[in-house]
């Protein structure tokens, strides 16, 4: 099967600043001309997050989807949308939330099927000295991956 997903945005700072536990795809409940301005990729999802209300019905905040120029009747940048999921897994990242203190933040947002879809991302914060670490690796692995070029190429 061929997978038809088109990245529009990531949220690159999110996979340096949280230890990432899991990911779950959700639906976005979205005005006409923010599906416009997402086909656009006029969106940003610096500093975004999800949460669940009273309802246990989930929703995504501080996400910002710029208004749309040729819109009559254009939405807030800013406004909470919620997000559609199957109660199942509703109940699943709510109860990690609520017990473990994780967070719900927004990885990535991709059209499927030309419907807009965000990753959602259950996460825990990094301390500074993980994130060092976390680099450290990276450039190890860099470090290992050049000299095994060098070598299989008979420089030494």
């Amino acid at each position: 099967m061929k997978d038809d997903r088109k990245v529009i945005a990531r949220n690159r700072k999110a996979r340096h600043e949280y230890e990432i536990l899991d990911t779950l795809e959700v639906g976005l409940v979205l005005r006409g001309s923010e599906i416009k301005s997402i086909r656009d990729g006029k969106i940003s999802l610096i500093g975004a997050y999800a949460s669940f209300d009273d309802n246990g019905d989930l929703w995504v905040h501080q996400m910002h989807v710029a208004e749309y120029a040729q819109a009559r009747d254009n939405h807030d940048p800013y406004r909470d949308r919620k997000l559609l999921a199957h109660r199942r897994q509703l109940k699943k990242m709510g109860r990690m939330i609520r017990e473990k203190g994780y967070t719900l933040i927004p990885l990535d947002i991709h059209l499927r099927s030309g419907r807009a879809k965000l990753e959602l991302g259950i996460c825990r914060g990094k301390k500074q000295y993980d994130k060092r670490h976390s680099i450290a690796e990276r450039d190890n692995e860099r470090n290992i991956r050049t000299e095994m070029k060098r070598t299989s190429r008979g420089y030494e």
